[in-house]
C-alpha cells in the first residue's frame, strides 16, 4: 500500500488513513481477500503513531470494510462485487488499440505466438527453479549491462554455428526482447530526424518504433526476392537506416536474394547508413535451411543483427540479442548501462543452460518439423475454399489474399467471435500505394484438432465480406 497524508490539513492524521483505504476499497483498487500490512507496519511507513493507525484500522473494522485476526492478518472484508473504475483503454483506432488486440490471449491463426505443443514446459520450470535459486544466493551487486557471460557466449556460439556470424561474446548485448534491442539501437546511431527505408509491407511495430525515434520513413516495396533496394537507391539514397527481415520477409516470407544483399552492404558501406537485420524467426524456416545472416557477409561494420526468443521459445521471456560492431561496443554498453537494462540474471542463466545443454537445437529442429506438418495441413483445408493463386506459404504462416476493396478489418472482427485471429495483411503496409487487402494465418497456432471444421467456418464468413 502506497499513499502520503497531509499533516498540514485539519482532518486528523487516522481519519486520513481510514479516507484512503476506504476510497480504495470502493474502487476496486483494494479487492476482498487482499492483505493489509499490519497497523506497526503501516505507521512506520507513514511516519505516524501506531496508535494513529490502529484508530482508523479499528473505524474501518467498525464498517465491515476489513477483519483481523492472528491467523490470517488484517486482510479486505468479503462483499457484494461493486462497480469498479475500469482500467484504462487507448484511443479507438490507435496504434495501442491494436496493439492490445494483437496481444491477448492467444487465439487460432494468431500470428506472433509460438505453438505450446512442442514447447518443454517442465524443462523450462526446472531449469529456471534453479537459475532463481542461484540468483537469490549471488551476491548482491548490479549485473553486467550487456548481459550475463553465460548467455552471451551460447548466443555467439549459436550465431557462429547457424548463422554464419562471426562475433565474440563482447559484441553481445542481452535486451529485453526485441522491441528493446530497437529501441537501445536507435539510441545509440542518434538518427532522429533523418530517413529510414523501411519494408513495405513489414513489421507494424518496427514501424512505429521508427516513427517514435521521429524519423522519416520511406516504403520500400518487396517482392519475392525481398526488399527492392533499387527503387531505395531511387527515391531516398541519402536515407541514413534500413531496417530489414533479409531471413524470411516479414510478412510476405522471401528471402533477400544474393544480389540485393551485396548491393545493400554496399550502399550502407558508401554512404554511412546503417542497416539493422531484423532476424525474423531466426532458424525457423521451414523449407530447407535458413539463409545465412545478412550480417555474415558485412566486412564494413554497417549491420546490427537484432534477435530474439520470442518465436523460437516464447514472447513471456521478454529475451533478445544485439550483435554489435565492435567501434560500436562502448556506446551500446553506456546506453544500455543507463537506460535499457538487459532482464533479470535468473532468465538469461535459465536460457543460457537451456542452449549449453544442447536443448535449444533439438527444441528447434522439433519444432520446425511440427510447424512444417501444420503449414501444410493448413494449406490443404484453404486450398479446398480459394484458388490457388490466392493462397500462399509465407515463413511460418499461410497468406489468404482478397479481393481488391475487401477489409480484412472487418472480415477479422467477425472471425474473432469464433476464436480466430488471423492478422489484417492490410495493417502491415505503410504506404495506400502498396497496400493490399488479406488474412495471414498462422501454422504454429492453427487448430490441432477439428481443423477442417474452422477452415469450413472462416470460409463461409470470408465469403459474406467479399
Amino acid at each position: 500500500m502506497n499513499f502520503t497524508i497531509d499533516r498540514s490539513a485539519k482532518t486528523p492524521l487516522a481519519e486520513q488513513i481510514r479516507q484512503r483505504i476506504t476510497s480504495a476499497i470502493e474502487n476496486g483498487v483494494l479487492e476482498p481477500g487482499a492483505r493489509l500490512p499490519s497497523w506497526q507496519d503501516l505507521a512506520t511507513q507513514l511516519g505516524v503513531a501506531r496508535g494513529t493507525v490502529r484508530t482508523a484500522y479499528e473505524r474501518l473494522a467498525a464498517a465491515q470494510l476489513i477483519v483481523a485476526s492472528r491467523s490470517t492478518g488484517t486482510l479486505v472484508a468479503q462483499r457484494p462485487r461493486m462497480k469498479v473504475k475500469s482500467e484504462a483503454r487507448p484511443d479507438p483506432g490507435s496504434f495501442m488499440e491494436r496493439y492490445f488486440l494483437m496481444t491477448q490471449a492467444p487465439a487460432f491463426f494468431q500470428m506472433g505466438v509460438p505453438g505450446t505443443e512442442t514447447f518443454p514446459k517442465t524443462l523450462i520450470a526446472r531449469i529456471r527453479a534453479n537459475a532463481i535459486r542461484a540468483e537469490v544466493s549471488a551476491a548482491p551487486i548490479y549485473p553486467d549491462p550487456r548481459g550475463e557471460l553465460e548467455l552471451r557466449r551460447e548466443i555467439a556460439g549459436y550465431l557462429a554455428i547457424s548463422r554464419g556470424i562471426d562475433c565474440s561474446p563482447s559484441q553481445i548485448i542481452v535486451t529485453g526482447g526485441y522491441g528493446a534491442g530497437l529501441g537501445l539501437t536507435l539510441r545509440v546511431l542518434g538518427v532522429e530526424g533523418e530517413k529510414a527505408w523501411i519494408e513495405d509491407p513489414g513489421f507494424p511495430f518496427a514501424r512505429k518504433g521508427l516513427e517514435l525515434a521521429r524519423m522519416t520513413l520511406v516504403p520500400i516495396p518487396i517482392d519475392e526476392d525481398g526488399i527492392d533496394v533499387d527503387y531505395g537507391l531511387k527515391y531516398a539514397p541519402d536515407a541514413k537506416l534500413v531496417v530489414v527481415t533479409p531471413g524470411q520477409q516479414a510478412p510476405l516470407g522471401s528471402t533477400l536474394s544474393l544480389e540485393r544483399r551485396l548491393k545493400l552492404l554496399d550502399w550502407a558501406a558508401t554512404s554511412g547508413a546503417w542497416i539493422i537485420e531484423d532476424d525474423y524467426l531466426s532458424e525457423l524456416q521451414l523449407a530447407g535451411r535458413a539463409a545465412p545472416a545478412l550480417a555474415s557477409f558485412d566486412r564494413t561494420e554497417r549491420v546490427i543483427h537484432i534477435g530474439s526468443f520470442s518465436k523460437t521459445i516464447t514472447p513471456t521471456l521478454r529475451l533478445g540479442f544485439i550483435v554489435v560492431p565492435a567501434a560500436l561496443m562502448t556506446s551500446f554498453t553506456e546506453v544500455a548501462a543507463c537506460l535499457a537494462p538487459p532482464p533479470g540474471p535468473a532468465v538469461q542463466l535459465a536460457i543460457a543452460r537451456f542452449m549449453r545443454e544442447g536443448h535449444y537445437l533439438r527444441h528447434l529442429r522439433r519444432t520446425k518439423r511440427f510447424y512444417a506438418a501444420k503449414r501444410e495441413d493448413l494449406l490443404e483445408q484453404i486450398q479446398h475454399h480459394f484458388d490457388a493463386d490466392q493462397v500462399m506459404p509465407t515463413g511460418l504462416a499461410v497468406l489468404l489474399r482478397l479481393p481488391e476493396g475487401a477489409s480484412d478489418f472487418t472480415i477479422i472482427h467477425e472471425l474473432r467471435r469464433f476464436g480466430m485471429f488471423p492478422s489484417p495483411l492490410s495493417a502491415w503496409y505503410a504506404s495506400a500505394q502498396f497496400s493490399r487487402p488479406g488474412l495471414l494465418l498462422s501454422a504454429a497456432t492453427s487448430p490441432t484438432k477439428e481443423l477442417a471444421k474452422y477452415c469450413d467456418r472462416l470460409a463461409n464468413i470470408i465469403q459474406r465480406y467479399i
